[in-house]
């Protein structure tokens, strides 16, 4: 009973630590892995609280095994076997060259023996899946370039802990395993792929489908379970990583109608295991060994990280990343990792160093992990602001009577219904691989940055009769706004607008005209809703017009009277977005046309 206590006791540490630490460092912009670790850091090492956090890191290593299952279903098998260059390719490059490296620098720290320095090395040349992938998820960077890179080398790094594991015993001072336990293994390893294979393709999908056909919950949630544990025992159990089973799930998955089912019955196991595991690595940071060996960590931790990332962006460059993308991953991957705990406790256990080294790496790797989100914030000091891909500019042919500045989605549809019309339309972008893509469907676009007067000059702005400016960012369409209006003071100039404050400081501008990119899209979208729902089209059309109608009317009041008008009783009443059921208790400001209801709520950002 009392066993049963303390563990209800230390679960209740955790997830009060948990609920403390993250959103303070989320807040401070230092991320919720760094506060779930220095949660795990006071609660252990410091005010002893827990005691046994290895044992809590095995359960929550099953957050990695969640994580990679999740990863799985995104990623089809097609998509896999495009990134297949970069797994295998940049992956091996990247273990290989990485390992050497942090080989050769642990030789010249004082590592004794190669063999030592050698498993010491490619240790440390796996980063943390963990940490690197949750960095990216908190980021939304998943799916971007340099996230598909940097989970490519993620993981081959996975795979590479199995010959690496393997190499342990011919370094070792005991005798290596035969040849023919080696190739049985060997066997083991290949029957079980495929027979996750086979059972993905002919058992999974009917499985659930049966299950979906009784309605049973529950029943969804504990065979999404059983998959994601299933498959990471049985990879385990022939000697490759439990991640790497339910990576492999995962894709099997990734192609079946209940693909979102699973992902959404699985993502809070994930979440919370995660969090449990960055915990349990805080909580196994040995303090003893730190003091000890606090002048090693303070040396070797910096070297580890700076080594590593020098290697890795200069692959990532050899593998032709741009610059940014080679920092962020290279800032991402330079990180001891979980994968090293298990090395480096195998390595001890065979012979190849003292478990009192072994201690030590584990406290760098764990420091290092801990320095990752800190070390990820410097990506925008290293980033290079103007690094994009440039092609000369040559406006010869321009000059029409529409200039347009940007092709963005939104110039991209209104530039369709002027040249549909007959109408020569001058566009300018400063993207060289949008200038390409629209060139593949036939518009021809001149590359040059709208915010330089001579750009202007040269696509014809002399001879426009319009200025569209369409460009994304709303900091980017002041500039050229204002740059025109300045120089051109008698070009009329026609507005994307981002949104409602951004309308408000375009209209105190002068602009000819401004449109929300979202407001008229938005306003089709709810009428045929309402025609959907069975509303006659005229009164659908009716209600459209007088929602548009109210609110050009509250745009006028706030461009008259500001964003918060009638805050001071000065003024007129406080104004705010309508529902579509006129309110029963408003005040009623009468408009020129008809009756127009404006509660007193403040205005909305769309």
């Amino acid at each position: 009973m009392a066993d049963t206590h303390a563990l209800f006791a230390e679960v209740l540490i955790l997830l009060g630590g948990a609920v403390l630490a993250a959103p303070i460092f989320k807040r401070l912009g230092l991320g919720t892995i760094l506060g779930y670790l220095a949660a795990g850091v006071v609660i252990g090492p410091i005010l002893h609280y827990i005691h046994d956090g290895e044992e809590i890191l095995g359960v929550a290593e099953l957050g990695i095994v969640f994580l990679l299952f999740l990863i799985g279903l995104e990623l089809q098998p097609s998509r896999l076997w495009q990134l297949r260059r970069e797994i295998f390719g940049l992956g091996t490059v990247q273990v290989v060259a990485t390992g050497l490296a942090l080989t050769a620098l642990a030789l010249l720290l004082g590592v004794e023996g190669w063999q030592a320095a050698l498993i010491i090395g490619f240790g440390l040349a796996l980063s943390s899946t963990a940490f690197a992938l949750q960095i990216l998820d908190e980021k939304g960077d998943t799916n971007t370039r340099y996230g598909q890179r940097a989970f490519s080398l993620l993981l081959f790094q996975d795979l590479a802990i199995v010959p690496l594991l393997a190499l342990i015993p011919l370094l070792a001072k005991q005798a290596p395993e035969d040849t023919t336990t080696a190739f049985q293994d060997f066997l083991v390893a290949v029957a079980a792929i495929l027979s996750m294979l086979a059972i993905g393709r002919y058992v999974l999908n009917p499985l659930f489908q049966i299950i979906a056909r009784t309605g049973a919950r529950e029943a969804m949630i504990a065979a999404a379970l059983f998959v994601v544990l299933g498959s990471a025992t049985l990879l385990q159990f022939a000697g490759l990583s439990m991640a790497m089973g339910a990576f492999l799930a995962g894709v099997l998955l990734s192609e079946s109608s209940y693909r979102h089912e699973l992902e959404a019955d699985i993502e809070p196991f994930r979440g919370v295991l995660l969090a449990l595991f960055f915990m349990a690595v805080g909580l196994s940071l040995d303090i003893d060994v730190v003091f000890r060996n606090y002048q090693i960590i303070l040396i070797a931790v910096p070297a580890l990280m700076v080594v590593k990332a020098i290697v890795i962006y200069l692959i990532c460059r050899m593998g032709r990343s741009p610059h940014n993308d080679a920092v962020r991953v290279a800032l991402l991957l330079l990180q001891g990792g979980e994968f090293g705990f298990v090395l480096f406790s195998a390595a001890a256990t065979s012979g190849v160093f003292s478990p009192a080294v072994a201690s030590l790496l584990v406290v760098i790797v764990t420091v290092s992990m801990a320095l990752t989100p800190i070390a990820a914030l410097l990506s925008s000091v290293l980033i290079k602001d103007d690094a994009r891909e440039e092609i000369e500019e040559d406006f010869e042919g321009a000059g029409s009577d529409v200039l347009m500045v940007g092709f963005s989605r939104f110039g991209q549809i209104a530039s369709q219904i002027l040249l549909a019309s007959g109408r020569d339309v001058t566009i300018i972008d400063f993207s060289a691989d949008r200038i390409r893509q629209a060139a593949s469907f036939g518009f021809r676009i001149y590359f040059g940055d709208g915010t330089r007067k001579e750009v202007l000059r040269a696509a014809g702005i002399e001879r426009a009769k319009l200025v569209a400016v369409c460009t994304h960012k709303a900091e980017i369409t002041d500039r050229i706004v204002d740059l025109v209006q300045s120089e051109y003071p008698n070009a009329r100039v026609f507005v994307r607008s981002y949104d409602r404050i951004h309308t408000l400081s375009l209209r105190s501008r002068r602009v000819d005209l401004e449109v929300r990119e979202t407001f008229e899209s938005g306003l089709v979208f709810g009428r045929k809703t309402l025609e959907a729902l069975g509303v006659a089209d005229e009164e659908a059309r009716a209600i459209t017009n007088d929602i548009r109608r109210r609110d050009e009317a509250r745009l006028n009041l706030q461009a008259a009277e500001g964003l918060a008008a009638g805050r001071d009783m000065l003024h007129s009443r406080p104004v705010r977005p309508e529902p579509l059921i006129k309110p029963k208790h408003t005040e009623q400001i009468a408009d020129e046309d008809d009756d127009l209801i404006v509660p007193e709520t403040q205005p909305a950002v769309d």
